[in-house]
C-alpha cells in the first residue's frame, strides 16, 4: 500500500504524457490524496547573518510513521534524503514531472525510490 504524506495529491500520468498540456485528465492513471499531516523537517532558526540571511538546522522528521511491512510512503526528496541514510527505504518521491502550459507542475510520470 502506497501513503501520500505530502501536502498535495500525486497524480500519476503515463509516461507518454507530454508537457504543456493544461487538461489534467489526458493520460492521467492514478491520484493519491494526502493522508493528512505531511511529514516535514523540524526547522531550529540559529540566528541572523547579515542583514537577510538565517542561519537554520534542519533536522530529523516528523509527523512519518514508523516502517511497517506492506506500507510505502510518498514524502518531499529532502525528507527523504535525510532518511535513507538511516535505513529508510520504504520512501518513495515523485519522479519525472509533469508540467502544465505555465510550467507548474501538475503531477509526475513515476514514483522513484532514493539509494
Amino acid at each position: 500500500m502506497i501513503l501520500n504524506l505530502t501536502p498535495h495529491p500525486i497524480r500519476l500520468y503515463a509516461a507518454e504524457r507530454e508537457d504543456g498540456i493544461d487538461d489534467l485528465e489526458p493520460h492521467l492513471r492514478k491520484v493519491i490524496e494526502p493522508e493528512g499531516t505531511p511529514a516535514r523537517l523540524a526547522m531550529i532558526e540559529l540566528g541572523t547573518q547579515g542583514d537577510s540571511i538565517e542561519l537554520v538546522e534542519y533536522g530529523h522528521a516528523h509527523d512519518l510513521p514508523p516502517k511497517r511491512d506492506g506500507y510505502r510512503y510518498v514524502v518531499s526528496l529532502v525528507v527523504a534524503l535525510s532518511l535513507v541514510p538511516r535505513g529508510r527505504d520504504d520512501l518513495l518521491v515523485p519522479y519525472r514531472e509533469v508540467r502544465n502550459a505555465s510550467g507548474t507542475v501538475i503531477g509526475c510520470r513515476q514514483l522513484a525510490q532514493p539509494v
